[in-house]
């Protein structure tokens, strides 16, 4: 039985695995209290906000974890296109193994609720400027780090949409190639 000091952080990481591959409408509360292992009641109690406020939370830690991932592999990688191509290959690897159902942790919320809730919107919004930045940090250019960040996203849902790896494998080779290029 998990500890009950653990059932906010559960509640968190588990709606964030929901709305990642169900959406936020898609999901229901007692869902997520079912899966979390939380009682009914902890909802409103860890939540006073309800499910916005939780969904909120569960974007900003998942944003905060991939952004981690992200500049962990550009801090250990030799060249940004190397470390690029280690998290397509780890999104890749997810979404695969998640059978196609988890793409990028923020997107599917951000399609979902961004036009119904402004601290939602803000959530993904500063959850993407947390990626351009860790990228605009190593490419050097935040125009750049912007196209790079929009092609993995277009990448993830094209590779969701067709169950098929081929569209970030081409991102990561063509991608590669424009990183590597000298800056003009």
């Amino acid at each position: 039985m998990p500890r009950r000091t653990d059932t906010r952080q559960r509640m968190v990481r588990t709606a964030a695995d929901l709305f990642r591959a169900q959406g936020y409408h898609a999901t229901g509360v007692n869902q997520v209290l079912a899966e979390g292992g939380a009682p009914k009641g902890s909802m409103y109690f860890h939540f006073p906000g309800g499910k916005e406020q939780l969904a909120v939370e569960a974007v900003t830690l998942a944003g905060a974890d991939l952004r981690d991932t992200l500049a962990a592999a550009l801090d250990a990688g030799p060249s940004p296109a190397e470390a690029l191509s280690r998290v397509l290959g780890l999104l890749g690897e997810q979404l695969r193994a998640s059978d196609y159902r988890s793409g990028c942790p923020i997107a599917t919320v951000a399609l979902d609720a961004t036009a119904d809730s402004e601290p939602i919107r803000t959530a993904c919004e500063d959850v993407y400027a947390s990626w351009q930045a860790a990228l605009a940090e190593h490419l050097g250019d935040d125009d750049l780090a912007s196209v790079a960040l929009a092609a993995v996203e277009g990448a993830l849902l094209l590779a969701r949409t067709r169950r098929s790896l081929a569209p970030l494998d081409a991102v990561r080779a063509h991608l590669g190639v424009l990183l590597e290029r000298p800056a003009p």
